[in-house]
């Protein structure tokens, strides 16, 4: 029998008691941290989406006049989607510095590019103002946004999955698109007023007023992170002097597999533009009031700024994985069932089918995904990584509204080409997911890969822990 003066035990206590303190005297503020990347967030889609609703509604007379509505709306879809191409060199650059710098630091950054570029759209000249020049300028703008939004969502799950408690990181960190909920919403809730005017005022002053209204929400969210301080696991590296000198080409070398999942899962984030871009203009060819499809955007994606938590709480106990799944089996299926509502005309069904898509399964994937595409890589390279494989499965989702305009066919069934183009997309998703790691319960300290020997830090703690166990038995035998 050992007793409590057994020196070993007193060593094995000495040594938990040190990790004890140090962990507690960590200084994390998960609450001010949820709460900074919610405004982030929240600026960042709601300039992303005021420029997608702008784009469906008014972009394609304003600075695409071709003369062929479709053709039209083609390219204003494209110009939307040319934020996609700047949002992996963004990522790559940001997260860089993120890794390098500090979270904090850059993600003010982000924020100031991200608002400036937003109130200069407001202020642009059209096509018929100044000719060729004004798709160059707009399309130039939206490339500053899409630079900048390459790094906000990585950089602010990154942020806050560091500052969140064991056990509770998918709360705190759905919290990023509980952002991208209250940023859409607010987007609609400023158009739908907008969208009310006689075409004339809105074609020419009514659509500036929301790109100028951004500046409030970049105000409000500058002064949040201005006061909110830089990670414990960041400041521990810096401290160490073990901050990566190059993330990008550690990340590349150590966990390109991983790189290669999350660019793969993040492809179905095209559902989210299909929904709020694609949908709101074939709604309204359908016969349905603008304002009623924007309203019937307000209030799925408004219902998912609840949903969305929940999803993330819910993930810190069955896993990250199982609510994915949960997300890719029910949004394809009532993303058919939405299309095929608003080719009926029927606003009951297709409030019923909003509900559903969005509010419900969507957002088992939106509560989810930043917490675990962050909790893949080990902290000096968390940045980087999620930003690089986010951003580049986005290119999909960014080009899906122009994919879908083209691909899809005349009369009642003619949506059946761009749902069985997003399904495709779904299972290539799924896929991606089945194949990578569950990290829900895996602590912050044990995530990624191990540098030195490129084995995974979970397998490495494993195979740590089963030596001391084995050590313990030995000691205790003697």
């Amino acid at each position: 029998m050992r007793h409590s003066s057994d020196p070993f035990r007193e060593d094995i206590d000495q040594i938990l008691s040190d990790a004890e303190t140090h962990v507690d005297g960590q200084k994390k503020t998960p609450g001010k941290a949820a709460l900074a990347s919610f405004l982030g967030s929240t600026l960042e889609y709601y300039d992303f989406f005021i420029f997608g609703t702008a784009a469906a509604l008014v972009f394609p007379q304003l600075f695409f006049p071709t003369g062929d509505p479709t053709i039209a709306a083609v390219a204003s879809f494209m110009a939307f989607g040319a934020a996609y191409i700047a949002r992996p060199l963004g990522g790559l650059v940001m997260g860089h510095f993120g890794d390098r710098v500090g979270r904090k630091k850059v993600l003010l950054v982000t924020l100031g590019i991200m608002g400036v570029a937003s109130t200069l759209i407001g202020v642009l000249p059209t096509y018929a103002q100044i000719g060729v020049w004004a798709p160059v300028l707009l399309v130039t703008l939206r490339l500053a946004q899409g630079f900048t939004a390459g790094a906000e969502a990585a950089g602010a799950a990154t942020l806050t999955v560091e500052h969140s408690p064991e056990g509770r990181r998918g709360l705190f960190t759905s919290s990023v698109m509980a952002g991208y909920a209250s940023g859409n919403v607010l987007a609609s809730l400023v158009f739908i007023p907008v969208a009310l005017l006689p075409s004339e005022a809105l074609l020419s002053w009514g659509w500036r007023v929301p790109f100028l209204l951004s500046i409030a929400v970049l105000a409000i969210a500058y002064f949040v992170r201005t006061h909110l301080d830089e990670t414990p696991v960041f400041e521990e590296a810096k401290e160490d002097d073990v901050v990566e000198r190059l993330p990008a080409a550690r990340v590349v070398r150590h966990q390109w597999k991983d790189i290669l999942r999350v660019m793969v899962s993040m492809m179905f984030s095209l559902m989210q533009t299909l929904f709020s871009v694609f949908a709101l203009r074939y709604g309204v060819e359908q016969g349905i009031p603008r304002e009623t499809m924007l309203m019937i955007a307000v209030v799925a994606v408004g219902a998912s700024m609840v949903t969305i938590p929940l999803a993330g709480a819910l993930s810190d106990r069955i896993g990250r994985k199982k609510s994915i799944y949960i997300a890719h089996v029910g949004v394809v299926v009532t993303l058919f069932f939405y299309f095929w509502t608003l080719s009926t005309g029927n606003v009951a069904l297709a409030f019923l089918g909003a509900f559903l898509n969005m509010s419900v399964f969507y957002s088992f994937w939106n509560g989810v995904w930043p917490v675990y595409f962050a909790e893949m890589f080990a902290a000096p390279v968390r940045y980087t990584g999620s930003a690089m494989g986010n951003q580049l499965g986005l290119l999909v989702a960014g080009f899906a509204p122009a994919i879908a305009a083209g691909l899809l066919g005349e009369g009642t069934w003619g949506w059946l080409p761009v749902a069985a183009f997003a399904a495709a997309i779904a299972f290539l998703a799924f896929i991606a997911v089945a194949t990578s790691r569950e990290t829900a319960h895996v602590p912050l300290d044990e995530l990624g890969v191990d540098y030195d020997t490129g084995r995974p830090v979970v397998e490495q703690a494993d195979a740590l822990r089963v030596e001391q166990a084995n050590a313990f038995r030995a000691a205790g035998s003697l």
